[in-house]
């Protein structure tokens, strides 16, 4: 391990400068702060970090009482990924949802709500939009994170989220170039491979980036995903040919390019993060997110030493660890007069939409067919399947808890894979099946049990609030696009006939 000075010199400092790690806790640590004090600019938050706003606030200043212009990010897509209300269930629907209405204005609003929040807090950088095209229904990570499987849907919406976000003084981080939508495997777990050609990518996949990059986003993340057309060896994240050659010089892209997160097994499980941090920035990323499941200080300090020993070995140029590290000290800049300029009193850009907004989204959102069934003793059926990491297992959704305000004699239980038809029926007894579903068509189980519920109880009712792939199935189907609080909230006051 390199031995350092008191003082880190400038190698050192650029090379802290570059990392985004996550901690543990609702306060910042001591190695935290010493690390931001040597020259860490950038900090990721979890839901983890989160358990009210006023305590993010606190955390947010404790961080700022180090180093006044620190970057804070968070993963904060809204819809059904969401940090800020990682136990209630999002404010606002997600991509899809947006998507549905098509309404750029409505996506712009969202948006600038979703962003003044973050910015109360303290929170200047968010890893959103996503700007995937989810031309693969069966993808098992993007689904809903996508405004859909149209390329120029999904840029209008992308260009509007990004205008929104930053008119609130929030960098956007437009994710997953170049393009997460066509796969069938998460990253989370394995390097997913986009077979397409390179016109199928100019048309496709890139369209969103470029309106992106239009649009001003201050950072674009990388996909941890091969794509051989493009690179046939090195997957984006750590491809000059994508980052350099695709990104900065063929979309003219000159703001930060930040990874996604190097813990995950496609890039930790083939080659490590210490070399695939090095390979990272020697392709053209500018910063390294690592912390969703390593968060401690013994991380930092490895890949900090990984990339000083890769410039003082000749691995990595200086000039390019020198180039990324001031890539993340303008941003860091920016955000610092964003704040200012977006100070209680000062001009405000952009639209200022009320705090319902999000539930106004989600209401347009719903898409609805069949006769409707009167409903007034729900039994709330809810097919649960094991969410993706992105989203995790904490954050609450469905119906039930939305229904039982409108209709206090509800009940219902979760129903995980392997449950039978005929034991939600016997649980159900003479109560209205409510079935609530998520990607139905990508699990054979879902599909089954929801047919068998349907061919024994035809005036069961169908929320679907997943990617509504399938055909409307059930006497009364309502489609939400989305599974956060507003659109359980939105489906229930349909089903309630509210």
């Amino acid at each position: 391990m390199t031995v350092l000075a008191h003082r880190p010199d400038t190698v050192t400092r650029d090379a802290l400068a570059v990392l985004q790690p996550g901690f543990e806790g609702t306060t910042a640590p001591a190695w935290l702060l010493r690390q931001v004090s040597q020259g860490l600019t950038s900090v990721g938050l979890f839901g983890r970090n989160i358990a009210s706003p006023g305590q993010l606030a606190a955390l947010t200043a404790q961080l700022r009482a180090e180093r006044e212009d620190v970057l804070v990010a968070i993963d904060e897509e809204g819809g059904d990924v969401t940090r800020l209300e990682v136990r209630q269930g999002s404010s606002f629907p997600g991509n899809l949802a947006l998507g549905a209405v098509d309404d750029t204005a409505l996506t712009r609003d969202v948006a600038h709500e979703l962003g003044r929040r973050l910015a109360e807090c303290g929170v200047n950088l968010n890893w959103a939009p996503s700007a995937d095209v989810n031309s693969n229904p069966d993808n098992p990570v993007i689904g809903v994170r996508s405004f859909g499987a149209s390329p120029d849907l999904a840029a209008r919406h992308t260009a509007a989220y990004v205008e929104g976000l930053q008119a609130a003084g929030v960098a956007a981080c437009t994710k997953h170039f170049p393009g997460h939508g066509d796969t069938n495997v998460d990253s989370h777990h394995a390097l997913p491979r986009i077979d397409v050609d390179l016109d199928t990518l100019a048309e496709r996949e890139l369209v969103p980036f470029r309106a992106a990059v239009a649009a001003g986003t201050k950072a674009v993340m990388s996909a941890h995903i091969l794509v051989p057309a493009l690179d046939p060896v090195r997957p984006a994240t750590l491809s000059p040919l994508v980052l350099t050659g695709l990104l900065r010089k063929e979309l003219g892209y000159e703001g930060l390019i930040v990874t996604d997160g190097m813990e995950m097994n496609a890039i930790a499980g083939t080659y490590g993060i210490e070399r695939g941090s090095v390979l990272a920035i020697a392709a053209g990323a500018d910063a390294i997110c690592v912390g969703g499941g390593l968060a401690d200080e013994a991380t930092v300090l490895r890949l900090r030493d990984a990339l000083v020993d890769a410039v003082r070995g000749g691995a990595l140029p200086e000039e390019r660890l020198a180039d990324a590290a001031a890539r993340v000290r303008a941003l860091a800049e920016w955000t610092r007069r964003a704040r200012a300029a977006a100070a209680p009193g000062a001009p405000q850009e952009g639209s200022a939409p009320g705090p319902g907004v999000g539930l106004v989204a989600a209401r347009r959102a719903l898409r609805v067919s069949g006769t409707p069934v009167p409903v007034t003793r729900p039994y709330v059926a809810t097919l649960a399947p094991v969410a993706n990491i992105a989203v995790g297992d904490e954050t609450p959704w469905g119906v039930a808890a939305e229904l039982a305000a409108l209709l206090p004699d509800t009940a219902g239980a979760v129903h995980p894979e392997g449950v039978t038809a005929a034991e939600v029926l016997a649980a159900a007894g003479d109560r209205t099946i409510v079935a609530v579903v998520r990607d139905a068509h990508r699990h054979p189980w879902m599909a089954r049990t929801l047919s068998e519920l349907i061919s024994a109880r035809p005036d069961t009712v169908v929320v679907e609030m997943g990617v509504p792939r399938a055909a409307p199935t059930g006497a009364y189907h309502v489609a939400t696009h989305g599974a956060s609080r507003v659109c359980g909230r939105a489906a229930a006051e349909v089903v309630a006939g509210a």
